[in-house]
């Protein structure tokens, strides 16, 4: 991990990462897509970790995309990283899940870096575009493909083509961010999020992310077949016992992640 990318474990089970260049609008470079992938692989490998939540230092931008500074010098390659792709986290292979908060602005990369996530929040202020067409670039960290799989079709393309943000409202209107609120919320909305995840069982909202994650990819023949085995290994849990047994004895379950 380095100082421009904070890591820290804020509640049992929940992992807080933040980008922490508020000064570069918490755009990407080396040192953000090195450390961003350490804690992607930090939350992976301990099992006492079940969610994660990233954000940005600062009010302003949640993540402004990469670095302009490091593409000018020709050292955009530090970017991105082996595993994780951009900013260490669009490729990275995840079973956890992961929040966005956004506390300010989207774009570009940063938008990116939200698509990735599973869930997001933002702050009312907050606006999401991809304006790369406007410097003859392409989203090319996943965000042409990902958008419209996120929004209604127009929506996403006049996004694309126009290189034009939407504001938080219509994020959560249709349904690319999960909630927008008063910018002084975003930090506890994330973490209320986190905390409902966390209330269920990890194993089975592990198994459950992993063919959600898919769907949109794999033909219905083989999700029947992946919802199988994700139910098989389920069942061979502790904690497969510990749900039926909480609700005979009415009372809250203890998940032990296995």
């Amino acid at each position: 991990m380095t100082d421009a990318v904070l890591f820290e474990v804020i509640e049992p089970h929940i992992a807080l990462v933040t980008i922490n260049r508020p000064e570069a609008r918490n755009a990407v470079n080396a040192a953000v897509a090195a450390g961003i992938e350490a804690a992607v692989e930090r939350v992976e490998q301990d099992p006492d970790l079940w969610a994660a939540i990233l954000t940005g230092a600062g009010p302003h931008a949640f993540c402004a995309g990469a670095d302009l500074k490091e593409v000018s010098k020709g050292t955009a390659a530090g970017l991105s990283t082996e595993k994780g792709g951009f900013g260490g986290f669009v490729r990275a292979a995840r079973t956890k899940l992961w929040i966005a908060a956004a506390q300010g602005h989207a774009l570009a990369g940063g938008l990116e870096l939200l698509l990735a996530c599973d869930l997001a929040v933002a702050a009312e202020t907050a606006s999401f575009g991809l304006p790369e067409v406007k410097r003859s670039l392409v989203a090319g960290a996943g965000g042409v493909f990902r958008l419209p799989r996120a929004l209604p079709r127009a929506i996403a393309l006049q996004m694309i083509a126009t290189g034009e943000p939407i504001p938080a409202s219509r994020a959560a209107q249709f349904g690319l961010i999960n909630a927008a609120v008063p910018a002084d919320n975003v930090a506890a909305a994330a973490l209320d999020l986190a905390r409902r995840v966390c209330a269920n069982a990890p194993v089975a909202v592990k198994e459950s992310l992993g063919i959600a994650r898919r769907a949109a990819d794999l033909p219905e023949a083989e999700l029947w077949a992946l919802s199988r085995e994700a139910g098989l290994r389920v069942r061979a849990t502790e904690d497969f016992k510990e749900g039926p047994r909480a609700f005979v004895e009415k009372r809250a379950p203890k998940w032990v992640g296995r």
